[in-house]
């Protein structure tokens, strides 16, 4: 492991970067109670991302597409208001987005810059999938990568999340030095 070690929290990535365990709670005080039937906080370094759920009552994917455009325009004032309270709260952007029956639609999100250094087997790997025209470029290939594995490892990254959670109570009733 070695004298820096390994993993969460500390680094430069969580310097000045306020907790937002409560974010959950602050937005469903927050938002209108009109707005959403449900909704969900996502949090990382960088970005919250506050995902509401629309009622469908039975819209067929057109009607779902239509109420999520009009939730979107009618909304846009009090969104930003909120964002910008929520940023100065939690020091990280915000970002929106809705659900409606199948249909889901994100309003903003940020795309965050993320250095990595790889061998040549592993470039040669994002070059053959640029190269296939699975992706436009490098960056774009990591990403797709990224998203994939993702995907089928979801339930595992979500018993880690978890884990690190308990990890990060225990560490916070420890002694501070």
């Amino acid at each position: 492991m070695g004298a820096r070690g390994f993993g969460r929290p500390g680094g430069w990535q969580n310097v000045d970067v306020p907790p937002a365990g409560d974010a959950q709670s602050w937005f469903e005080g927050r938002l209108p109670g009109e707005w959403f039937v449900g909704v969900r906080v996502i949090v990382d370094r960088e970005e919250i991302t506050v995902i509401g759920d629309l009622p469908d009552e039975g819209l067929d994917a057109g009607g779902a597409e239509g109420r999520i455009a009009r939730f979107r325009e009618d909304t846009r004032e009090r969104r930003i208001d909120i964002a910008l309270e929520a940023e100065a709260r939690y020091r990280r952007k915000v970002s929106w987005g809705v659900t409606c029956g199948e249909a889901e639609a994100l309003f903003t999100h940020i795309s965050v810059p993320v250095m990595t250094r790889l061998k040549q087997p592993e470039r040669q790997v994002l070059d053959t999938l640029v190269d296939a025209g699975v992706a436009r470029s490098r960056s774009e290939a990591l990403a797709w990568a990224v998203k994939l594995v993702g995907q089928h490892t979801e339930s595992w990254l979500a018993e880690l999340r978890t884990a690190m959670e308990e990890v990060d109570k225990l560490r916070a009733q420890g002694p501070s030095f």
